[in-house]
């Protein structure tokens, strides 16, 4: 399918689910609790404040395994780490699984050699060659700020920024604006968000 160079998908862009691909712009919050037992974990609001999508992950595992849960706690996807990995690739599942069969897509950097930029390729899992990603990250998540595109077109689907609020400042959260355009699937947006900070913590760590 031909996409136009700039401005919104004409048709729905479903990664995830059609249910989550709004025919307007869909805002959210993206919160990053970063006290306590829950370290790492995510709240994602919709512009009322309300939580729509919430994340967890096991402070122990190896592949720093995260489950996206909606707001009722329901999984809706899982993501992982893939070991050995010299692009920080990351493997995003249905549900709970970590199922071959259930893969909805991976990430990797575009680069192995990224010193303040950020630049990722998304691969759908029918993009089984990986020669053309589907989606790219490009920008720079030191300074909070990432568009995300569709492949390597100039459309933008997604951007992220910095918000900067008063619990953001005194309890030391990360806490992003972003902004997901019309029939666009904010859930897998949501999703790159979360491994984006990942991503960017292991080159810290």
């Amino acid at each position: 399918m031909a996409f136009p160079a700039s401005g919104a998908p004409p048709a729905p862009l479903p990664v995830v689910g059609h249910q989550f691909c709004a025919p307007y712009v869909v805002p959210l919050t993206v919160t990053k609790k970063s006290l306590g037992i829950s370290d790492g974990d995510f709240v994602i609001t919709d512009a009322n404040g309300a939580v729509v999508l919430k994340v967890k992950g096991s402070i122990f595992s190896i592949r720093n395994r995260r489950v996206l849960l909606d707001a009722s706690g329901q999984p809706l996807v899982s993501m992982q780490e893939k070991v050995f990995s010299m692009h920080h690739r990351w493997e995003e599942f249905r549900g709970d699984s970590t199922s071959a069969s259930d893969l909805l897509f991976t990430v990797k950097k575009s680069s192995m050699i990224q010193l303040m930029k950020t630049e990722m390729d998304v691969f759908l899992a029918g993009n089984t060659a990986q020669q053309v990603c589907d989606f790219k990250i490009k920008g720079s998540y030191f300074d909070r700020s990432c568009a995300f595109y569709l492949g390597n077109s100039a459309t933008i689907v997604a951007q992220m920024n910095r918000k900067m609020t008063v619990s953001s400042v005194l309890l030391d959260k990360d806490t992003f604006a972003v902004t997901v355009f019309p029939h666009v699937d904010y859930v897998f947006i949501a999703t790159l968000v979360v491994i984006l900070d990942e991503v960017h913590r292991d080159k810290n760590n």
